[in-house]
């Protein structure tokens, strides 16, 4: 007997602006309160290659000075990185970020809960040079 674990997909926006990084956890945890599925995993997913999800204690000494400060370090934003002349923007930096910190995070969830650590939030980080209405899909699986 093949089952199947019912999906569930949700997208909810959030407008950035430059070097932004906003806790979307609130928002995750809501889109699974709304749903009917009290276990299973949710994947948290930005299309476009300029933004990234990730996780981190959300504190202000992190968001807005180490994280900025280790990004600059790894992949410097006033660089003429090739991918500017081939599309005459400055976004090469935001792309480069965007391929090491990836598009999407995958967390377990358990009776209606994420199962995120005490200090662990969802982040969304706006790595391209301009402000941007972003959207961000949420796909349930469990039961």
């Amino acid at each position: 007997m093949v089952s199947t674990m019912p999906v569930v997909t949700k997208i909810f926006l959030i407008q950035t602006k430059v070097g932004d990084i906003v806790d979307i956890t609130g928002d995750v945890q809501a889109e699974i309160e709304r749903s009917s599925l009290r276990n299973g995993i949710a994947t948290i997913f930005c299309p476009g290659s300029t933004g990234a999800i990730s996780t981190i204690e959300f504190e202000p000494g992190l968001v807005k000075t180490d994280i900025p400060f280790v990004l600059d370090q790894l992949i410097d934003p006033n660089r003429d990185w090739a991918h500017h002349k081939t599309w005459g923007d400055h976004n090469g930096a935001g792309h480069l970020r965007s391929f090491l910190i990836k598009t999407s995070f995958t967390v377990p969830f358990s009776h209606g809960k994420l199962m995120l650590g005490t200090w662990q939030q969802i982040i969304f980080l706006e790595l391209d040079e301009k402000s941007r209405q972003r959207e961000i899909i949420v796909q349930l699986i469990g039961e």
